[in-house]
Parts: structure tokens; C-alpha cells; sequence
């Protein structure tokens, strides 16, 4: 049985839903809003999170009535169910793709609760032993970017790995001081991104200075275009993509066949579009690793669940909750994380 069909039939019973919303401070500057989804039943409670990015859409849910799911079902039955709710009625989303955001909240929170309705972790009913995690820091270099967070980080703990943001105003010494670190795993050029505070335009000269600096690093979401595709695709093996995926579908629609695969659960949207694609690159062998959306509550619990039942050896960009809280101080967790033992539902 594939990873979906073993927890499709489940049973979940729901009698009220519930929203929390969190707030948070960044090291990357902004302040984080998600809203987690609490479903209750048989004394147990269900989270998950909707990492959504726009506060306007956590603030749109202020006052109005919760989805009406209560009721006996299967996990497959209340997907389906979904599929027929607006999880925005009260006001479209900033963006569209919120949509798979905010069901993967309610689908995850659904999971949860049936699996601590049955007192059991995911890792037991998929019959799969969780292991230790390893993560990377995603971090930036800063304005003007300088090397110091990197550094300072190295200096408490030498074996961490890191995913940078490479800019086009990174100095020629910043790529000779962190590829003399060996602590780099990820570079991700946000070459996908469209309409967001994070967009990166397709500069084939940073392309060609990060593909010479880091020759055996995964280099995540390069774009395509006149200018970059002779340098982007010799480098298919090593490349990796997450913005544009959200199902097999966009997997098989990329302009190359790639070595990676960042698995954000939140873009898939539903639990049977997320474990397809997982089955689907353990078939063709492309690698996997988690990946983060800086959430503040449950859902930094599912992401590192996952990695630990399916990737834990890739570079997971799941790091603990204190490398993304400014107010956070040392000491610091260090890779890799283990699982809880007695860990049930989608906790780690």
C-alpha cells in the first residue's frame, strides 16, 4: 500500500473547530502571522498550520464562523469534502496559491487528530521508523550582505550546514569565505518567484559565479531563460526546485529532469497530492529534503515528522524554531534533531 492509501481510510471524529492565531519576529526582518486550525474529538485535539504570508488573510478570519466539518469520517471523505469548500468565503486570498496553504492546515490538523484518536504517530501507521534529522540554517547575508551571521553561527556550533540566498551584490569575498566554510549545502537563486518581497531577477553573471564557487552544492530554483538556460541545464543533477511544485504534475512540467526536490508540505495542499509526489520522486530517484515557511506553531512539528520518516538525511530546511527568533540566544539545538519515542499524531 502507498503512503496515502495506508492512512486514506482512517477514521476522524470531529465535533468543533477551532482557530488560534500566532505572531512572530523573523531574523529575516518581517513579522510572521499563521493561524493554526484545532479540530477536537474524543477528548483529543488536531493542529495544523496555515503558513499563509499575507497578515490580511489571517486578519479575514477574525470574527467569522469556523468551516462546518463536524461529523464522522475518513481521512479520503473529508478530503473530498474539501474539495467543495471555500476555505476563503469571506474574502479571496491574496494569493491564489494560499488555497493550498490553508487546506494543507486543515487536511494536517485532520491527520493529527485521527492518528491521536488511535493513540499512534504517523510513523506507526505507515509502519516506518522515524530517525534523527539533519538540518541546515536558512539564512541572508544582509544589507550590505557580510558574512558575520554565518560566522557567528559556525563559532558556536562548527558542524552546521547552510541554505543562503545568493544576491547579485554578495562581493567576490563572500563567495571565497564561505566556500572555505564547507558549510554550505544549499544555494537558492528564487529564480520562480512572481509578485513577492522575495523575488530575484535571472542574473546569468551571479548564476555563473555561484555554479563556479560552489561546484557540488544543490542549487535550488534557477530560472530559465535565453540568458541562463546554457548555464542552468549541464547543471541538472545538482539542481533542485521548490517554488513551483505543488504536485507530480509540476514535477514532470520542469524544463529538466532534477537531482532535488524541496517537499514543502503546505504547497501540495492536500495529504494525497503531498505523499504522491513523495512516492514519485523515490521512484525516479530524485532526492529529497524538507523544507520550512517559518511557521510559529504546529507546523514546524509536521515538517520535521516528515523529513524524519522520509528524507532525514538531506539537507532539511527545517531547523529548530531559535534560528528564525531574533530573541532567541544561545546554546542552540544542534543537527540532527531526534524524534520523540512517544511522540503520537504528527508530532516529533
Amino acid at each position: 500500500m502507498s503512503a496515502y492509501e495506508r492512512i486514506a481510510g482512517l477514521s476522524v471524529t470531529i465535533e468543533s473547530v477551532e482557530r488560534r492565531r500566532y505572531t512572530g519576529a523573523t531574523t529575516s526582518g518581517f513579522e510572521r502571522t499563521t493561524t493554526e486550525f484545532r479540530l477536537a474529538g474524543d477528548g483529543v485535539i488536531g493542529r495544523g498550520e496555515d503558513v499563509t504570508y499575507e497578515t490580511e488573510d489571517h486578519a479575514a478570519l477574525v470574527g467569522t464562523d469556523p468551516i462546518d466539518i463536524e461529523g464522522e469520517w475518513t481521512i479520503d471523505e473529508l478530503s473530498a469534502r474539501l474539495d467543495d469548500e471555500d476555505l476563503f468565503a469571506h474574502e479571496p486570498p491574496s494569493r491564489e496559491y494560499f488555497r493550498n496553504y490553508r487546506r494543507w492546515a486543515v487536511e494536517s490538523a485532520a491527520l493529527d487528530l485521527a492518528l491521536r484518536q488511535r493513540e499512534e504517530s504517523l510513523g506507526e501507521c505507515l509502519g516506518i521508523e522515524p530517525e534523527p534529522v539533519r538540518f541546515v540554517v536558512s539564512t541572508r547575508l544582509g544589507e550590505p550582505p557580510t558574512t558575520d551571521r554565518v560566522e557567528e553561527l559556525l563559532d558556536r556550533d562548527d558542524d552546521l550546514e547552510f541554505k543562503l540566498d545568493p544576491t547579485p551584490d554578495w562581493p567576490e569575498e563572500a563567495f571565497t569565505a564561505l566556500r572555505e566554510t564547507d558549510a554550505v549545502r544549499i544555494l537558492d537563486l528564487k529564480g520562480w518567484y512572481e509578485g513577492t518581497d522575495v523575488d530575484a531577477e535571472a542574473d546569468p553573471e551571479l548564476y555563473r559565479d555561484v555554479f563556479a564557487a560552489f561546484p557540488a552544492e544543490i542549487v535550488e530554483d534557477p530560472a530559465f531563460t535565453p540568458e541562463t538556460r546554457v548555464l542552468v541545464e549541464p547543471q541538472a543533477d545538482r539542481l533542485s526546485f521548490d517554488y513551483p511544485i505543488d504536485g507530480v504534475e509540476s514535477l514532470e512540467s520542469l524544463p529538466v529532469d532534477p537531482g532535488y526536490c524541496n517537499v514543502k508540505p503546505s504547497r501540495f495542499g492536500t495529504l494525497e497530492s503531498l505523499f504522491e509526489t513523495i512516492a514519485y520522486c523515490e521512484e525516479r530517484g530524485i532526492d529529497m529534503y524538507g523544507g520550512g515557511q517559518f511557521e510559529l506553531a504546529s507546523g514546524r512539528d509536521a515538517i520535521q515528522a516528515l523529513a524524519a520518516l522520509f528524507y532525514p538525511d538531506g539537507p532539511n530546511d527545517v531547523a529548530p524554531r531559535p534560528f528564525n527568533d531574533p530573541e532567541a540566544s544561545p546554546p542552540y539545538p544542534k543537527s540532527p534533531i531526534r524524534p520523540d519515542r512517544d511522540a503520537v499524531g504528527f508530532e516529533f
